[in-house]
């Protein structure tokens, strides 16, 4: 049994009493399901002078577990919509391409690129339609169009936020413990990337459920782009040479700080 848009319902007689029965239903936590999820990761995304940094891990987790260190987290929704994924990896991936096929129809239809706050807003009322089945979903979605850079969280109980800065995840409350502490409008490209980078690393390395790559994305005027990848493990190196008081080295010697410090 499926629904018009593909997706495929628990094959069972009734699928909204076995999700009843099964998953958390309202504004439970999935301690109380039958089924739970075992999730865990960091992403983050935060609004500047110039642009937006989306910054992710790569780590996907089932409880103890590393299914995989190379997890693509950010979903590339168009040109100018970035998309994030924190909870059920097939739900997030599922659901934002599903809300990139959404977009792409608008664009044709009104012969303009949607706004973020209206994607945002698509995958919210797709989010609404589907409480109460057991999707885990904690997104960003991110871009830029008529009105600037704009930043969205959006989750599986339809909540819908706008705001500056989001980290969403199991390691967001030690990636928000950086940025806290040194977010600021006035970051150069520079310093915005390099704050997107550390956050994630202390995220990395006081949570056990987060890891892997640091992948980098940085949402201008003409389109996002990606900064770039950066493996987590040569970046703890890389800054404990730093706080050791040792010679500036670039990042991309990360690997070189490694074997000094060594």
């Amino acid at each position: 049994m499926g629904t018009p848009s593909g997706f495929t319902l628990p094959a069972v007689a009734d699928p909204a009493a076995y999700c009843r029965s099964n998953f958390t239903v309202g504004y439970g936590t999935d301690t109380e399901q039958s089924v739970q999820f075992a999730k865990g990761t960091t992403t983050l995304a935060f609004k500047f002078n110039d642009g937006i940094i989306v910054s992710v891990d790569s780590r996907s987790t089932m409880g103890p577990y590393i299914a995989s260190g190379t997890v693509k987290k950010v979903i590339e929704i168009n040109p100018y919509l970035l998309g994030t994924m924190a909870g059920g990896a097939a739900d997030c991936s599922f659901w934002e391409r599903n809300l990139g096929m959404q977009c792409r129809l608008y664009e044709l239809r009104n012969k303009e690129r949607i706004s973020v706050a209206a994607a945002s807003k698509l995958l919210a009322n797709t989010m609404f339609q589907y409480r109460g089945y057991g999707l885990s979903m904690g997104t960003m979605v991110t871009g830029w169009d008529k009105t600037g850079p704009q930043l969205y969280y959006v989750d599986n109980d339809a909540t819908r936020l706008k705001g500056d800065l989001f980290s969403v995840g199991s390691g967001s409350t030690y990636a928000y413990g950086i940025l806290d502490s040194y977010w600021r409008p006035d970051l150069t490209v520079d310093e915005a990337i390099d704050l997107g980078k550390r956050a994630i690393y202390h995220a990395t390395h006081r949570d056990a459920y987060s890891g892997g790559i640091n992948n980098v994305y940085h949402v201008r005027e003409t389109g996002w782009v990606k900064v770039g990848s950066w493996d987590v493990n040569d970046l703890h190196y890389l800054y404990a040479a730093e706080k050791a008081g040792g010679p500036a080295v670039k990042f991309d010697d990360a690997k070189m700080a490694k074997a000094a410090w060594e």
